[in-house]
């Protein structure tokens, strides 16, 4: 097989898990090249270098960018935290380590770097080029990408690996004094708010949870308002217990869609409850955590979920390493009634439970409320700028009032492309080589990634991460990049092999 050509389009967090699992694959060399035009090269937006006191949600076997490793980001963080004298990561109250966001950064940039030096070991050319890919055209057994500068490479094999999104201006604040629009990197963006200042925070998920302990860390004493429409704070994690699944496995999801085309939310939920019933978990309580996400006020919520940190009870704890695990092989399979009723009705449930905050963060949230300088209000109808600056902020309840400052937490557009990768994607779709899902995001084939258009997988077009959105579900968090990686890369692979033996037969076969 001759060396193939790789063209990564992003070189975020789902970039690195791509480049790792090709070093690891051991395939013959050919080369790759890593486009990203930020400044946040492997560390993407979520990971660019900030303030130390934001921390990922999630323990270090959850964040491994290593297929088969679930130890590796541990063993590193360990190692780091001995020559920097530093063990600030690990929770009071669960336990369990939750690193600053900046470090997990590092450590994407250090893993990026290792695996494009085993990759040239290996033979590989790597090239990175500071640039963003605006237009992909697919020729015969090519895939030609361009920048604004014209034509940037052909490629056996494209992997769209484009990130999400900034914060959505839902309510069309751009430009007026005193707002937000994106919070990130929060050690830049909010250092100017004035300690005094009451402040509005529009979203109520793990961003906005970050900056309301930013805003704490940097000594802020004027009123905080955390304001979205339904009051759905992110659940807190609990101490981590060790358990092993029996009936949401991949291997089950899996084995199921070898048999049928399509399964019924009622159908999951059967499984669900014999995961539960054999774990000895609470089946009522985790349907009232579900069912009662509007009824219970938010801070009665986060106040009755801190309370159960060390609850031996395993409900959640199984929906949190379920959801993350087989959601991708349990959507494609599910009706599309079933998909709609799930993103309408209980997608943002479903993620609040499924990427919780550390206890730090909601002991922190708490403390402020019970100081009086937080409040936490469902119900967000209107926010506008006054004339004479400030804002004024209403909600259902009849309640209105002013602030001084608004800082940006919504989540991002809900078709998950980001605004950057608009360009790209529209030459794709219209060429007909990519077609968007009506969820959002490209439509892709569940076991390798592939896009599809008019029903067929392109074996040379891929999409990883949030692109992804729609077609999968669970695309972000760093388990489902690793799999997904895993997925892509084998696929290359074979394919190359299968293509480059095709070749030689026909070399062989008699003129």
């Amino acid at each position: 097989m001759s060396g193939i050509s790789i063209g990564v389009v992003g070189g975020g967090a789902s970039a690195v898990c791509l480049i790792d699992a090709l070093a690891r694959a051991q395939g013959r060399p050919g080369s790759i090249t890593v486009f990203e035009p930020s400044p946040h090269l492997w560390r993407g937006r979520a990971y660019q270098v900030d303030a130390e006191t934001i921390k990922v949600n999630a323990t270090p076997d959850d964040m491994s960018v290593r297929v088969g490793d679930l130890g590796h980001f541990e063993r590193w963080l360990e190692i780091r935290e001995r020559i920097v004298e530093d063990r600030g990561s690990i929770d009071v109250y669960s336990g369990a380590h939750f690193a600053p966001r900046t470090v997990y950064g590092e450590y994407l940039e250090q893993t990026a770097y290792a695996a494009l030096g085993e990759l040239r070991r290996q033979g590989w050319r790597v090239d990175l080029v500071g640039a963003a890919v605006t237009a992909a055209r697919r020729t015969a057994e090519r895939v030609l990408l361009s920048t604004r500068n014209g034509i940037a490479g052909a490629f056996d094999y494209a992997v769209l690996c484009v990130g999400g999104d900034s914060p959505k201006d839902t309510y069309g604040l751009t430009g007026a004094p005193g707002f937000v629009a994106d919070p990130y990197p929060v050690a830049h963006k909010l250092r100017d708010i004035d300690e005094q200042q009451n402040v509005a925070v529009i979203g109520s998920g793990l961003t906005a949870v970050d900056i309301i302990i930013s805003l704490a860390e940097q000594g802020h004493h004027g009123r905080i308002s955390l304001l979205s429409r339904r009051g759905v704070l992110p659940g807190v994690r609990q101490r981590p217990v060790a358990f092993k699944l029996r009936h949401l496995t991949q291997d089950r999801m899996r084995s199921l869609a070898r048999r049928q085309r399509e399964i019924s939310i009622k159908d999951v939920a059967r499984i669900v409850k014999a995961e539960l019933h054999d774990a000895g978990a609470d089946l009522n309580s985790v349907h009232s955590e579900i069912a009662g996400v509007d009824v219970e006020a938010p801070v009665d919520r986060l106040r009755r979920q801190f309370a159960a940190v060390s609850s031996p009870d395993m409900g959640l704890r199984i929906l949190q390493r379920a959801v993350p695990e087989i959601g991708p092989d349990v959507w494609p399979l599910l009706r599309e009634q079933d998909k709609a009723e799930v993103l309408r009705s209980h997608y943002r449930t479903i993620m609040s439970l499924c990427c919780p905050m550390p206890p730090s963060s909601a002991a922190l949230l708490l403390s402020l409320v019970d100081a009086g300088q937080l409040e936490i209000r469902a119900g967000l109808q209107k926010v506008a700028a006054r004339p004479g600056g400030g804002f004024e902020i209403a909600t259902s309840d009849g309640t209105a009032f002013g602030s001084d400052k608004v800082i940006n937490a919504v989540n991002a557009s809900e078709d998950r492309i980001p605004t950057s990768a608009l360009p790209l994607v529209t030459t794709l779709t219209r060429s007909r080589a990519a077609s968007r899902h009506p969820h959002g995001g490209l439509h892709l084939a569940r076991a390798t990634s592939r896009l599809i258009s008019n029903g067929t997988p392109d074996p040379r077009l891929y999409g990883l991460g949030n692109i992804g959105a729609g077609a999968l579900f669970f695309t972000f968090g760093i388990p489902s990049l690793v799999d997904r990686s895993e997925d892509i890369v084998a696929a290359i692979l074979q394919h190359a092999e299968a293509a480059s033996a095709a070749r030689s037969e026909e070399v062989l076969l008699p003129a």
